[in-house]
Order: structure tokens, then C-alpha cells, then sequence
């Protein structure tokens, strides 16, 4: 309940702030060309408070439903021929020239590019604990294996491009793979010794993109610090079995472990039940029994065994900082891959080239907001800006009801001399509504599926 609710408080904070960045770029180019605003809103529905501006006398409104906003201009819908007050003449939206009308709807979408900037420059000043994209358990008869990948081999580049993290690297394998089914990997081994390797997925690169597919569907999981205990809590039920310090635990009743991750994962759903142990002590596998303790965490009862790793070894993790004029430049290059790889993965979803069970509606999106919010700042502000990105690109595609349509619309204005027919906007509208409804259709599926899943 607990973490449903930190969700969803998360999922309206990141939601609101979005919307409020993108609407603000509408808001202040349309000022900046002379148009007279009547609404900025944050949220839908009735306004539970507003605030009259001392400009145009314009309402700032947050309103109930916070699930979106908008900027009312004056005159602003496409092609109107509303009246207007003699003292405003000149400042409806539609009024003024076509050119500055189009750069009002593209000021939103570049805002919420603008916003991705301002948020990977925070990080890359701030910095933050990276991990070096690196090979963990690899299955037998795999794509990995195949392609000659071992345990702790270290992603040095994915393709042409250099792989200093998981989400470089995660991108460019996805880029390399639906591009021809290969995937080309510069590696380097614990002495430091590199090669090549490529693993070739042919005609399966479709299904690979399916939320959580990838890694297992290539037959290797991201390295994480090996499950070896490096301290006992003193009478806990690890060191009342016999488990000691240097001992790598390798599975719980059965089931392996490849970390700590794997190792927290099973114990945790088990307080108080008797388990089988399973050790690897100095080459020797050992196992031993006992009984898991349990603790309250905000009000759940976890399982626990009482043992503690040594942390990750410097050669797979480091800081990622830079100086503010160094992380102009990481933040202008990481803001344009996200826009590029956005657009490439969206065109490949609609010939079919990426699966369309990507496309994510609110609870993955609540659920997203809230673990990386958990995780902290740094990791809340990269999901705003990649969110951000999403909702600036999406916005742009010439749908009616979204930015770009508009812009297309006014195009054709602009080509033609004069709007088009109310008929044309009337079946416009209509397609984009439905375009949209089909979307949302698409994500409302895909989130119930993957939690059924």
C-alpha cells in the first residue's frame, strides 16, 4: 500500500511537472509574439485555486485533475472566427502571423527538451555512482555464449559507440540489434586483455524488445557483486548454521543465486522458514540449514539471513562527474541520442521492427516514477528526463489533436492562403482522437498484461 501510494505521489509530481514545462513553453513564446493569454493551467477540471495575473489579467490555475494542462490563448482555435474586443485586436492567436503561430506549438516539445538538458547537467555536475556496463551469468546454449561472452567480461563499446554506462550501452545494443540482428561488442577481460565479440540474434530481434526480454532472451544478465559474504551478524541465523566470511552462497533451496540481488529477492518472501544453503567455501560446496530471521519494514515482515557483502570492486563502478562547461556538452549530447533513439524506436513500432508492448500507459509509468524516486534524486531526475523527451517527440508527430498536427494545419495555411474548411479540422479531429484512443488502448493493455504476467 505503502509503496502504491509513493507511486502514484510520484507519478502526479513527475506528471505535473512535465506538463507544466511544456505548457510554459507555449505560454511565454506566445507572450514573446504578442498574443494575449487567458488561461495557464495545471491539471484539469475545476480550478481549486487561481491567481489573476497582473498582465492581461490572465488566470494561473491549478486545477483538480492533475493529469495534464493547457494554455488558453486568446482566439486560439484553429481557424476561428470567434469575435474579438475591439481593445485586443490583433493579439488572438489567430490573428497573428502564421510563422509565429508555429513557433507557439513548437515551443512546447522543446521545452521538455530544454527540461532533459537542464536535468542531465544537474546530474553530470552533481555526479553519480555509475556501474561499468559489464557481463554477469551467462547461460549455456545462448546467443551470449554463442558469441564467446564470459562472466565479468566489461563492455567497453556497443557498435561504434563508446559504452561508459548501462543506459548507453542498453541503447545502442537495441539500435545495433533491430538494425540487422547482430550486435557487435568491444570487450575487455580482467587482465585487461580486449576483443571482439558479436552476437547475432537473426529474425528473433522483434521479440528481444519486449519489456524484460532482452537479457534473458540473449542469455546474460548485467554484472552485479557476486553473492560472497564478507560479515555475519553475530548470533543472526547465518552464524548460527556455520555460514563464515569469504563463504559465496550459490542457491537457496535449489534456486541459484548469481548475487546479492538474487540472494535478497528469495530470502525476503521467506521469514521464519527452514532453507537449504547451498555454499561454495574455498572450492568446496557445502550446505547447511537454517532457519530465516525475520524484521519489520514500514510495517512488512521480510526475511533475513544476517550476512553482508563487500560492496563492488572499483574496476566496475565509478563516478560520473564533470565541470559545468563539460556537462554542457554530455548533457546536449545525451538529450539528442534520447530524441534520435525516441524517434527510431517509435518508427521501427509502427513497421514493426521493435514490439509494440513497449509502448507504456500510467501505472508502468507510476510504477517507473516511483522507483526511481526511491532510488533518489538523481535517478528521479533522469526518469523526468527521459520522460520529457518522450512527451516532446510524441508531441511532434502530425496527429491533430497533438502539436504537430497543429503545426501541419497552419502549414497548410500558410501554403494555401487561407484555413482549411471546417470539414477537413472536423475529420482531422476525428482521426487523432481515435489515433490517440488506440494508443492508449495499446498502453492500458500492456500495463494490465504485465502485471497479470
Amino acid at each position: 500500500m505503502i509503496d502504491a501510494l509513493s507511486s502514484l505521489v510520484a507519478f502526479v509530481v513527475a506528471i505535473s511537472v512535465l506538463v507544466a514545462v511544456h505548457e510554459y513553453g507555449h505560454f511565454i513564446v506566445g507572450r514573446w509574439c504578442g498574443m494575449k493569454v487567458l488561461r495557464f493551467s495545471v491539471g484539469f477540471g475545476k480550478p481549486l485555486w487561481t491567481w489573476i495575473g497582473k498582465k492581461d489579467n490572465t488566470e494561473f490555475c491549478i486545477s483538480a485533475i492533475p493529469l495534464g494542462g493547457y494554455v488558453k490563448f486568446l482566439g486560439e482555435r484553429y481557424g476561428s472566427g470567434d469575435p474579438v474586443d475591439p481593445v485586443d485586436e490583433g493579439r488572438a492567436f489567430n490573428q497573428r502571423p502564421i510563422w509565429m503561430r508555429i513557433a507557439v506549438l513548437l515551443a512546447g516539445p522543446f521545452f521538455n527538451f530544454l527540461f532533459a538538458f537542464f536535468a542531465y547537467w544537474v546530474i553530470f555536475v552533481n555526479g553519480v555512482p555509475t556501474m561499468r556496463p559489464a557481463v554477469g551469468e551467462v547461460l549455456e546454449s545462448s546467443y551470449a555464449s554463442d558469441a564467446g561472452l564470459l562472466y565479468g567480461d566489461r563492455i567497453i563499446s556497443v557498435g561504434s559507440r563508446e559504452a561508459s554506462d548501462w543506459e548507453t550501452a542498453l541503447v545502442s545494443m537495441l539500435d545495433e540489434m533491430v538494425s540487422d540482428g547482430r550486435v557487435t561488442l568491444e570487450l575487455e577481460n580482467d587482465v585487461g586483455r580486449r576483443r571482439t565479440a558479436t552476437i547475432d540474434v537473426g529474425d528473433d530481434a522483434t521479440r528481444l524488445t519486449e519489456p524484460g526480454v532482452l537479457f534473458d532472451g540473449l542469455g546474460f544478465q548485467p554484472w552485479q557483486p557476486p553473492a560472497e559474504v564478507a560479515a555475519i551478524v553475530d548470533g543472526g541465523a547465518a552464524d548460527m548454521a556455520g555460514i563464515r566470511p569469504g563463504d559465496r552462497i550459490r542457491s537457496i533451496d535449489g534456486e541459484d543465486v548469481a548475487n546479492f540481488s538474487d540472494l535478497q529477492r528469495l530470502v525476503s518472501v521467506r521469514p521464519g522458514d527452514d532453507v537449504a544453503v547451498e555454499i561454495d567455501r574455498d572450492g568446496s560446496v557445502m550446505v547447511f540449514d537454517l532457519t530465516v530471521g525475520s524484521q519489520d519494514v514500514d510495517g512488512k515482515i521480510m526475511g533475513l539471513i544476517g550476512v553482508s557483502g563487500g560492496g563492488i570492486p572499483e574496476e566496475f563502478w565509478y563516478i560520473r562527474q564533470f565541470g559545468p562547461l563539460d556537462s554542457v556538452f554530455q548533457s546536449v549530447d545525451r538529450t539528442l541520442a534520447g530524441m534520435g533513439f525516441t524517434v527510431r524506436m517509435l518508427g521501427r513500432m509502427l513497421t514493426g521492427d521493435v514490439s509494440i508492448k513497449n509502448i507504456s500507459g500510467p501505472i508502468n509509468i507510476a510504477q517507473f516514477a516511483g522507483s526511481s524516486a526511491s532510488a533518489g534524486f538523481n535517478s528521479f531526475l533522469r526518469f523526468l528526463a527521459l520522460v520529457s523527451i518522450s512527451l516532446g517527440v510524441l508531441n511532434l508527430f502530425p496527429v491533430p489533436v497533438l502539436d504537430g498536427g497543429q503545426i501541419v494545419y497552419h502549414t497548410i495555411e500558410g501554403l494555401k492562403g487561407s484555413p482549411l474548411s471546417e470539414k477537413a479540422q472536423m475529420i482531422g479531429q476525428q482521426v487523432g482522437i481515435a489515433a490517440l484512443l488506440l494508443l492508449m488502448s495499446f498502453a492500458f493493455y500492456n500495463d494490465i498484461a504485465r502485471i497479470f504476467s
